[in-house]
């Protein structure tokens, strides 16, 4: 049995990051970008108007002589001509300054007299020459480093990137992900409950959190408690995955038979139970270049292994920082516990620096699962942990 350091350290080390692939822009989300990506052109591409208003040329700008109009520029079209002296046109919010013109007067502060022919006088005493106007060039020029390699790809990212005109890029991708669960006594929710079962729920958590960093199981496989069907289902699945997490079947009793089946076929263990509660029994092994993990099939521990060793396995793959934790913050109530085993406590983060442990700890108890945001590791050689105490939180998000 080994410490929960000594665990992740093999995790991370047998999840090393995946080939870069190009995607396209939606499907980066939430990707690290793989080469810095430069703009195209120009953005924006031409002088703009950044509100509805008229163009002119500041000089010409008399308050005692009105100016003439000389058309108007919605955003989409560009003038044919080069505004004569004296003119304004019209103008429309993201649409191009007609040559000649250098300012943009806001509607709200020029006035339309009509006497035979349209004329603007101006009213805005504060205007200065280049107002309104957002210039060629002025987020980024056409060659610049827009984002560099090792970004991570958000919804601003993408709006950014669709910007200057960029579809696919290249990325570190996502894992594909087979998620097995294994049972005789499971039965899926929605159906009736016979004697003896319970609602199979692992599927569900474990798909949400892949789903909450968008990634979607390639696979959701059932297996009963067999050693055949549960060999034969990871050597099938296994060609097509890079990560492969079994729920249940992992302890020592009669009828867990996840580490067999595992040796079984091949899969070289990485190792077979932590000093840890919960999640005690857990595997984690390499079969080929597929990493698997084997949790206990109490949901809470379940939802604990994957955020305490699935997830930075993920992250690595996809060289994204790793999941934060901070010693800074305290226990916000006592904690008692013995020596031996490190504690993962589902927790709540109450303040700046102040951490909650959640009620109804047993691996088997999901109710405060719903509540919390953070796993709270108390150390394995420390013994009854008191308020104020400093311990290591790591967030959910």
């Amino acid at each position: 049995m080994i410490s929960v350091s000594e665990a992740i350290a093999l995790v991370l080390a047998y999840s090393p990051k995946l080939p870069p692939q190009t995607k396209t822009l939606l499907d980066s989300l939430g990707c690290v970008t793989a080469d810095n990506i430069f703009a195209q052109t120009d953005i924006p591409p031409f002088d703009q108007s950044a509100m509805d208003g008229y163009a002119f040329r500041f000089e010409d700008w008399n308050s005692q002589h009105p100016l003439k109009i000389a058309g108007e520029i919605p955003a989409g079209q560009i003038a044919s001509n080069i505004l004569p002296p004296n003119f304004a046109m019209r103008i429309f919010t993201g649409a191009a300054v007609p040559p000649g013109a250098d300012t943009v007067v806001m509607q709200e502060k020029a006035e339309l007299q009509n006497n035979g022919q349209k004329a603007l006088i101006i009213r805005d005493l504060e205007l200065k020459k280049g107002a309104n106007i957002r210039p060629s060039g002025s987020q980024i020029r056409q060659g610049d480093l827009a984002l560099p390699q090792g970004s991570l790809i958000t919804a601003g990212a993408i709006g950014y990137l669709a910007m200057l005109g960029i579809s696919n890029l290249s990325v570190y991708p996502r894992p594909r992900i087979t998620l097995m669960i294994t049972g005789n006594e499971l039965t899926s929710p929605g159906e009736v409950l016979p004697p003896g079962k319970v609602f199979e729920c692992n599927s569900f958590s474990l798909t949400a959190a892949l789903r909450s960093i968008h990634i979607q199981p390639v696979a959701v496989c059932f297996a009963p408690d067999d050693k055949q069907q549960i060999s034969s289902q990871v050597q099938t699945t296994a060609p097509n995955s890079d990560l492969i997490i079994l729920t249940g079947g992992v302890s020592v009793g009669n009828y867990d038979f996840v580490p067999e089946a595992l040796t079984s076929c091949g899969t070289k263990t990485l190792f077979h139970k932590v000093k840890q509660k919960p999640g005690k029994p857990m595997y984690a092994g390499v079969l080929n270049n597929t990493l698997i993990f084997g949790l206990p099939g109490n949901p809470a521990a379940v939802l604990t292994g994957f955020y305490r060793y699935i997830l930075p396995a993920i992250k690595s793959m996809m060289n994204l920082p790793l999941p934060q934790s901070t010693s800074i913050y305290h226990l916000a109530d006592n904690y008692p516990k013995k020596t031996g085993l490190s504690f993962l406590l589902k927790g709540k983060i109450i303040s700046r620096d102040e951490v909650m442990p959640l009620p109804n700890q047993l691996s088997y108890l999901m109710d405060s699962f719903a509540e919390a945001d953070c796993l709270i590791e108390l150390e394995e050689n420390k013994a009854d942990y008191q308020k104020g105490d400093e311990v290591t939180v790591f967030p959910f998000v």
